[in-house]
């Protein structure tokens, strides 16, 4: 009987929808909606070529290893770090995390490179001081000082494939810090 009346509905102009039917079908809809902005956002977040694109191209994501950091007083300490890079076009930030059994750092910094010049802001906050730097670098060779009042700091980096190493010699607070990392 439900046949007649949806046959008679469709010679009559009138198509009778099955709302159990058109409700499985947006929720399959919205489903396959959803997956595809999933996919199609996680794509364009791990591109290879959009990654690999300006100044600091090779150096998105994240990274961890070790180097030793000299203290004002002359003692060296070993540290473990991290760092991680959110790369878009000209503009990075940064976070750099290192510690020892006695000693922590953690910087973070907003850069935009122009034509091989560096310019940005930068905070290290287990101490409380933020600053500005500027510098030159692109292709995974960076050379950048970093200033804020009472303390001037000389940060140089260096990326090549999956590896990198940081230089940081500054006059107060710390003589110098030499990490190696890797992703």
């Amino acid at each position: 009987m439900g046949h007649q009346q949806a046959y008679r509905a469709a010679v009559d102009g009138k198509l009778r929808v099955n709302k159990i039917h058109q409700s499985s079908e947006l929720s399959f809809s919205a489903r396959r909606l959803t997956f595809a902005a999933a996919f199609a956002l996680a794509t364009f977040a791990v591109s290879p070529s959009h990654a690999q694109s300006g100044p600091f191209a090779g150096m998105a994501g994240t990274w961890s290893g070790g180097g030793s950091v000299t203290l004002d007083d002359g003692s060296r300490e070993r540290i473990r770090c991290r760092a991680t890079y959110r790369v878009g076009g000209v503009n990075m930030a940064m976070t750099l995390t290192c510690a020892s059994d006695a000693y922590k750092f953690n910087l973070q910094a907003d850069v935009v490179a122009q034509g091989g010049a560096i310019t940005g802001n930068w905070t290290e906050g287990s101490r409380g001081i933020s600053g500005s730097l500027q510098g030159r670098g692109g292709g995974g060779n960076f050379q950048v000082a970093a200033n804020a009042a009472g303390f001037n700091a000389n940060l140089s980096m260096r990326t090549s494939g999956n590896k990198q190493s940081v230089s940081i010699s500054a006059d107060s607070g710390f003589r110098a810090a030499s990490i190696s990392l890797a992703r």
